[in-house]
């Protein structure tokens, strides 16, 4: 019994040395001061806002970071001010262990630029609004009409169809939505205007725009129409 009580007294010594060892290591590391940070933008072409202004965010507008400790820091908090940028799809924040607090930021990605009532201002990928950046300019199809929250998904639809397909994406650069929600589109190249309807069976009909073009581009007959119709399932109606 008094082997066992021994035993049973070491293996509390131990652990209570293990907790105060861990308890003075946190706090120890709560107590150090933030060295630096850095911002880190991942998947993305193009800056649409600027490493200093997520910097910002991640100090809370402190002028030196090296006064920032770790124990004051609140990373959600931090997380979430970033995410609420009109610019960011998602941020990830963190501390290093040697005193780096980091942000992980993905930006959103521009797929559209609208003009409508309310201004003008870029649908992301997801059909959400996102402001102009003063950094840069997307290069992505001029969208006229209005839109609204019944139309804004399948809009969206179409829109990512022509951003994901490299022939499209250079050549669709205007969409009209009219009161109906059918679209009209414009090509690059030439003046005829794309009849393309409503808001179905999408790639079908991308495909079969395609498919004309590739063969008209061939026996040089673009240049004789005026409207390319392809509201119908499995053909391609043009009209001179």
């Amino acid at each position: 019994m008094k082997i066992f009580s021994w035993i049973n007294l070491r293996l509390l010594l131990m652990l209570a040395l293990v907790i105060f060892l861990f308890a003075f290591t946190s706090n120890r590391n709560l107590q150090r001061k933030i060295i630096k940070t850095e911002v880190i933008f991942v998947e993305n072409d193009a800056d649409f806002i600027s490493k200093k202004t997520v910097n910002k965010l991640l100090i809370e507008n402190k002028m030196d970071v090296r006064s920032i400790a770790k124990e004051d820091l609140n990373l959600n908090k931090l997380e979430n001010s970033i995410n609420n940028n009109p610019m960011v799809d998602k941020a990830e924040v963190y501390v290093t262990v040697d005193g780096v607090l980091k942000a992980i930021v993905k930006q959103k990605a521009p797929i559209a630029r609208v003009f409508d009532s309310v201004g003008t201002y870029y649908l992301d990928n997801e059909g959400n609004t996102m402001p102009l950046s003063g950094l840069n300019t997307a290069r992505v199809p001029l969208v006229l009409g209005e839109i609204s929250s019944k139309n804004r998904k399948k809009l969206a639809q179409v829109l990512r169809v022509i951003n994901k397909d490299p022939f499209l994406k250079k050549n669709i650069i205007g969409v009209e939505l009219d009161a109906n929600d059918d679209l009209k589109m414009t090509n690059r190249n030439f003046d005829f205007q794309i009849e393309f309807g409503r808001m179905v069976q999408v790639e079908n009909k991308f495909n079969n725009y395609k498919a004309f073009f590739q063969k008209a581009i061939v026996d040089s007959s673009l240049t004789k129409y005026k409207k390319i119709n392809l509201r119908f399932s499995h053909q391609v109606v043009c009209t001179k």
